[in-house]
């Protein structure tokens, strides 16, 4: 199952993918995980690490089920300023963002991490 497959058997997700539309989804998502003001997957994980979210950057990262993390939590170890930053550039509802985000983050780390273990390049 892909990264947004997961959209379509959540109505509540299903409905936010919709107004966000498919093609700002994935432009958000690079934004978080790519080489921004984040710094990257691994940045994000390191700094999930040291915010108490061990276990379950472990679960997204091992095989077996993913642990959830909530929009509150993610927007905790984002920043706040980020999340509304991004939440206004893609004219999105920051809650809407960040419930988004929290779904999306754990599938992403999963899918970068096949292995049992981050690519250095993440």
């Amino acid at each position: 199952m892909g990264i947004l497959d997961a959209i379509e058997n959540s109505p509540a997700l299903k409905s936010a993918f919709s107004q966000l539309g498919a093609a700002v989804l994935p432009v958000v998502m690079s934004e978080v995980m790519g080489t921004g003001s984040q710094g990257g997957l691994n940045a994000i994980v390191a700094k999930l690490q040291q915010a108490g979210f061990g276990d379950q950057v472990k679960s997204w990262i091992g095989s077996g089920a993913n642990l959830p993390i909530t929009a509150d939590q993610l927007r905790q170890v984002l920043g706040n300023d980020t999340v509304r930053q991004l939440a206004a550039k893609y004219n999105i509802p920051v809650d809407q963002l960040a419930e988004i985000l929290a779904h999306q983050l754990p599938l992403a780390v999963d899918h970068a991490s096949p292995d049992g273990k981050l690519p250095h390049t993440a």
